[in-house]
């Protein structure tokens, strides 16, 4: 997993709350167990006016032209804005790994459904919780001006608007550390390598009957 420090970031903002799991990939997509690859799908049916299926080429589908991710202004966005309870639904991993393929690196909403939350952290994103009247300058600034960007300090534990204005946000110290790092729960464990392989060769040695 990538360390995650300090992000300047284009901002995209998805003006919605409830945004469930499905919504930001569709359960025909679940048929994969790799990371990678759910980029193209994420917001399917938003992004797409036809139903996606796995495996189609999506440069042949028609776009849906009022999805705020196909405007032009917004390619290349790392920040996801949005609204409450972002991540709601069902528990699938499968939604931060398609928000992360598709490039956002951290999201910032007024709640998240507690699950997604946990997720992310596990894979890399960063979300975050800031106040309903920030959230609401942040949607109203991000679209009327084009190019809107912010800097996320993770260090600082901080969010920069363009005009300077910061605001702080909370974070788990132990999530904090992991993401600064680049651990998730397989980087943790491969911390300790030396002693599982310490431990491995004894047990060989003490329970050899194991091992026939």
């Amino acid at each position: 997993m990538d360390k995650f420090v300090r992000l300047e970031g284009l901002v995209a903002p998805l003006d919605r709350s409830n945004v469930d799991t499905d919504a930001i990939i569709p359960k025909q997509f679940l048929k994969s167990i790799k990371r990678s690859g759910f980029g193209p799908n994420a917001f399917d049916e938003w992004r797409y006016m036809d139903v996606g299926q796995p495996g189609q080429d999506n440069s042949q589908r028609p776009k849906n032209p009022n999805f705020v991710l196909n405007q032009p202004r917004y390619q290349g966005a790392e920040i996801l804005l949005t609204r409450a309870n972002f991540g709601c639904g069902s528990s699938r991993e499968h939604a931060p790994w398609a928000l992360l393929d598709y490039g956002f690196k951290a999201i910032v909403a007024e709640s998240f459904a507690d699950i997604f939350f946990n997720n992310c952290f596990k894979n890399g994103i960063l979300p975050i919780v800031l106040p309903s009247p920030e959230i609401e300058t942040l949607v109203q600034q991000v679209e009327a001006t084009a190019g809107y960007k912010l800097v996320v300090d993770l260090s600082a534990q901080t969010v920069v608007r363009p005009d300077g204005h910061g605001v702080s946000f909370q974070i788990d110290a132990f999530r904090k550390e992991c993401l600064l790092n680049g651990w998730d729960d397989i980087g943790l464990t491969l911390r300790h390598a030396e002693k599982i392989r310490e431990f491995e060769a004894k047990r060989r040695v003490e329970q050899p009957w194991l091992f026939s």
